[in-house]
């Protein structure tokens, strides 16, 4: 069961997207509503688990299920009623507007005491990154940032990261889970932070008071990519196509050549061929297609709007029309260990799949806005 919220949240608004695709079985092979059953289930169960609870009946928004979800979900909605949020973006959304709401009331997704040194610090590093996202991209279309984003970002701002050797970025949660919760966490964040500022609409990025935070993070973005993994690399062209400006041009086309070598020769690309991740008990990862790590090269690509990816992204888009699974998922598999099919960690990977597969799908360079950020 959904669990009542502390505050009635607004109708959800869609995205500066094309969502033509999304009626029933899509013309283009996939099964759109399959895809948002999926997704629906997967929230009813995170929202109810109890070891995503937080205070207040709240729960957490993780990297896997529910973050995701807050970014794909709005593109399924059906087409006689597009405007108005599901049941289940409203659950979501009701839940980070009540937790931005009481801040300092609400204790952290996890704490020092219980977790461990920098926990705390990282939890609401993370949250405030994923607050300020969801909410942005809820008001996208808008026109105007709601009181809820606001603060959102403002909180965000706050806890930016002003020196040391991540400067301009955020602390992000580190539990040793690749490729989100591990070392190349805290760029992944930082690259959703910058999506965030580039969904925000009235202008917001041209604001004078956030001027010297951009700065911080552009520089923090352009000076730390190339020690990433190709994985953040294509966070960093997602990210670079919202309007920040801090990947140019030719060091975007460095990462397409460096994508098209690992396309696989069905169109798609796996994820575990985007580092050098190591698995905990020591199995090995299939080199096959998954559909997280197809749709979200895809949707960079597609964002960016790289002309010369054009063969690429076709190619990456069929894989993912001929690659929904019969729940409605798209599959993906751990880096960290084997799990079994119908385990919850293997389960978390299909969640962020499907959500990065619908995003592809439904974006076709769409994702930021001619207007997104501009006055």
């Amino acid at each position: 069961m959904i669990k009542p919220m502390i505050v009635v949240v607004a109708l959800c608004v869609l995205c500066n997207v094309s969502i033509a695709q999304s009626q029933n079985e899509s013309q283009d092979g996939w099964d759109a509503d399959a895809a948002a059953s999926y997704l629906d289930q997967r929230v009813e169960w995170w929202s109810g688990w109890e070891r995503a609870e937080r205070d207040q009946e709240t729960f957490c928004i993780s990297c896997h299920t529910t973050g995701p979800f807050g970014l794909a979900r709005s593109r399924l909605r059906p087409s006689s009623d597009n405007a108005t949020a599901t049941r289940y973006e409203r659950v979501v959304l009701q839940n980070i507007r009540t937790r931005v709401s009481h801040w300092d009331e609400f204790g952290p997704y996890y704490g020092d005491e219980q977790y461990g040194a920098l926990k705390t610090a990282q939890s609401r590093g993370t949250e405030a990154i994923w607050n300020a996202l969801l909410l942005a991209n809820q008001d996208a279309s808008a026109g105007s940032l709601s009181s809820y984003s606001e603060a959102a970002f403002d909180r965000l701002w706050a806890l930016q990261e002003t020196s040391g050797e991540d400067r301009g970025a955020w602390r992000w949660l580190h539990f040793g889970l690749a490729p989100w919760e591990s070392d190349e966490g805290t760029y992944f964040g930082a690259a959703l932070a910058a999506v965030a500022v580039g969904l925000a609409p009235s202008g917001y990025r041209t604001r004078p008071e956030i001027q010297e935070a951009l700065i911080l993070l552009r520089d923090y973005l352009r000076k730390q990519v190339d020690a990433e993994p190709l994985l953040n690399r294509v966070m960093a062209v997602w990210a670079s196509a919202s309007g920040l400006d801090f990947l140019a041009p030719n060091r975007q086309r460095d990462i397409l050549s460096e994508i098209v070598t690992r396309q696989r020769s069905d169109g798609g690309w796996s994820l575990s061929s985007l580092g050098s991740w190591k698995r905990r008990d020591g199995s090995r990862p299939e080199r096959v297609s998954d559909g997280y790590a197809t749709g979200l090269i895809v949707l960079a690509l597609q964002s960016a709007r790289l002309a010369e990816a054009n063969k690429v992204v076709a190619n990456g888009l069929s894989w993912l029309r001929s690659n929904q699974l019969p729940d409605g998922s798209w599959p993906a598999l751990s880096l960290n260990r084997f799990h079994e099919s119908s385990s919850d960690s293997e389960r978390f990977m299909r969640d962020a799949a499907t959500s990065f597969a619908v995003l592809a799908l439904t974006t076709g360079g769409e994702f930021f806005s001619s207007t997104a950020g501009s006055p």
